[in-house]
């Protein structure tokens, strides 16, 4: 139970390190340098997300949800719907975008093995070579 608990406070530490990545780069840089840095750290923060509701979670399995997750808001805003939202609340328009753009699709990709990584690290560091707590 003590080992979900720090699982969940790493997670969730990552996730403000993660914010606070995305609105320093939005700050310091433009273009297509900010966008595509917050599309690959909206998936990690995702990812962070994912690990912080379920501790046990495998890397593997954390980075496939937030990649899905991530992909299927992307897609999501094929429709219009995201858009219609976005025009009514800054937080539908930060959670859900706007307007579809593939590339996106890629950075979301670069983002899931980033997590993905940095989740297996952090477990290898923890001395039980498994990533926050799960068998590997």
């Amino acid at each position: 139970m003590r080992m979900f608990l720090r699982t969940r406070l790493v997670a969730c530490c990552a996730a403000l390190l993660t914010v606070a990545a995305g609105l320093g780069i939005r700050s310091a840089a433009s273009g297509v340098v900010a966008k595509y840095a917050g599309d690959a750290l909206y998936t990690i923060l995702v990812l962070t997300v994912v690990v912080s509701v379920a501790p046990r979670v495998r890397p593997g399995v954390a980075a496939g949800v937030a990649l899905g997750v991530s992909c299927g808001v992307e897609l999501f805003q094929l429709t219009g719907v995201p858009a219609e939202l976005a025009a009514r609340s800054a937080l539908a328009r930060l959670v859900l975008g706007t307007t579809f753009n593939g590339p996106d699709l890629f950075w979301y990709a670069i983002g899931a093995a980033v997590g993905w990584a940095v989740h297996r690290a952090v477990g290898a560091r923890r001395g039980r070579g498994q990533a926050l707590g799960t068998i590997s």
